[in-house]
């Protein structure tokens, strides 16, 4: 039999369940929405970067546009009112159809592919770092190239300057030789002259030129070893950079054309326009291109640029030198030359005067002679062959006692006259003969000594022409001044009387 149950009295709830079962389902449900909210939550923001995660004072609806919303395109106003979109700045991929910008994409936790990615850039930044090797080797063996180039081009250069230098001492020794055989002139022409100034003018010339390229050679000889030792230090450095690189797959210069670079410390050149190169990394103890490699390729620069002015001012200096030296050269020669024509000149004046006083010598030799006859006849003849016919030996002789008589007679005195004036001019010839005689031997002597001053300074000449060819090297003129070191002092010459 049914049961009836009492009727229930009437409410506003329809609902059957106990209110509190059903606050108790509904708290349930409300606590399992929040921990999913807040799981979802976190598992998205363990990946997402932090920018990303939804600001808690902006509604649901609305953060998707606010954090897309620096992701536009802005619109940029020209000139010409003329209208462009530009996209946001900052790293990331454009979007152009979307016109959108995303951020570059970092999360904070890593992927499923992470050890294939860490693999990756393993291998990456060993690929860069035997890269940063290569190139850093080879930006050391170019330098070192191009320290040897300038090693060939300064040894040149001071071989040009040591034959350069040869030849200033060379011209020392031919200066210093010029000088001892004019010694060798007679007394008389050992008057200073200008070719006199003009040799000891050379002399100072030739040992200012040797002193300055003297100092040219030390300086030299000094950047030489320094460019010796920067160049064993490139190669040190570039073989230890080798070391980390097994197999070279491309050679050195293409490493240098992809990084843009055709040299590291060439200054010579312009860089070529098709290209742009790579600056200069800073230095990193730990990479490949450390301080110690920094501080060779500054050296082996500022080498190179030191060596190439040292080279153009040792040209500089060769150069100079070298005209300089022919043009004292020449003028020593023609002092030499017009001192030897003067000489000439005169001896043949000496030689004409010379001449002249011969005659006069002879004419007056000649003339004292027929005086001389011209006395004996005045006194009469010596013998009985001598007398005419019509001459007589029987004339009276008269006794005085105080003075002959014949003293008196006319033809007497005009005769003892006559002699006594005759004896008079054969002592005037004979005094004047004795003075031509001593003037023409005075004259003589010169004579003789202009003709050897002649013969010493064609000689000097002539060895100066000779010594100046550059078939004639230093060791054979000093060969000369030794030989003539071993002769006598030049004599003494006795004064002209």
């Amino acid at each position: 039999m049914p049961v009836l149950l009492p009727p229930a009295e009437r409410s506003q709830d329809t609902r059957v369940g106990a209110p509190a079962w059903r606050e108790a389902a509904h708290a349930v449900s409300r606590k399992a929405h929040l921990v999913t909210d807040r799981c979802g939550q976190e598992a998205v923001t363990m990946w997402q970067p932090a920018d990303s995660v939804r600001d808690p004072h902006v509604a649901r609806h609305l953060c998707r546009a606010a954090y897309i919303e620096p992701w536009r395109f802005r619109v940029e106003m020209l000139k010409g009112g003329t209208t462009m979109e530009k996209p946001p700045p900052g790293e990331g991929v454009t979007l152009w159809k979307s016109k959108m910008k995303p951020p570059a994409w970092n999360a904070r936790l890593p992927l499923p592919l992470l050890r294939d990615a860490r693999a990756l850039q393993t291998a990456e930044v060993v690929q860069a770092h035997a890269r940063g090797a290569r190139l850093t080797a080879a930006r050391l063996g170019r330098a070192q190239q191009q320290i040897n180039a300038q090693l060939q081009l300064l040894q040149r250069q001071r071989e040009a300057t040591d034959r350069r230098l040869s030849e200033v001492r060379k011209g020392l020794l031919v200066n210093a030789q010029s000088v001892k055989l004019r010694g060798y002139r007679p007394e008389p022409e050992q008057v200073p002259d200008k070719a006199d100034s003009v040799l000891t003018w050379e002399k100072e010339e030739l040992r200012s030129m040797k002193r300055k390229m003297e100092k040219d050679m030390e300086k030299s000889e000094t950047l030489l070893k320094s460019l010796a030792s920067c160049r064993d230090m490139l190669g040190f450095y570039c073989k230890e950079r080798l070391q980390a690189v097994e197999l070279m797959n491309q050679p050195l210069d293409k490493v240098l054309e992809q990084a843009g670079r055709h040299s590291w410390v060439d200054i010579s050149r312009m860089p070529t326009p098709r290209t742009q190169g790579q600056k200069t990394p800073p230095p990193d103890p730990v990479g490949t291109y450390t301080p110690e490699c920094s501080f060779a390729l500054h050296e082996a620069k500022r080498l190179l640029m030191e060596c190439k002015e040292t080279l153009a001012e040792m040209a500089k200096t060769e150069s100079d030198v070298r005209e300089q030296q022919q043009q004292i050269g020449d003028r020593v020669c023609a002092t030499l030359a017009q001192k030897i024509q003067e000489t000439f000149e005169l001896k043949e004046k000496l030689n004409m005067t010379l001449g002249l006083m011969r005659g006069t010598i002879h004419r007056c030799t000649k003339f004292k002679q027929e005086m001389y006859i011209t006395r004996g006849l005045i006194k009469g003849p010596l013998l009985e062959c001598h007398l005419e016919t019509r001459e007589k030996l029987n004339r009276p002789l008269v006794r005085v006692y105080q003075r002959h008589v014949g003293t008196q007679l006319p033809e007497a005195a005009r005769l003892a006259q006559g002699t006594d004036q005759l004896q008079r001019h054969i002592l005037h010839v004979e005094k004047n003969l004795k003075e031509l005689l001593v003037v023409h031997d005075k004259l003589s002597w010169s004579h003789n000594c202009k003709k050897i001053g002649h013969e010493v300074d064609h000689s000097i000449v002539r060895l100066r022409r000779r010594q100046q060819h550059p078939h004639m090297c230093y060791q054979e003129a000093q060969r000369l001044v030794e030989d003539c070191d071993l002769r006598t002092q030049p004599p003494a010459r006795s004064k002209a009387k």
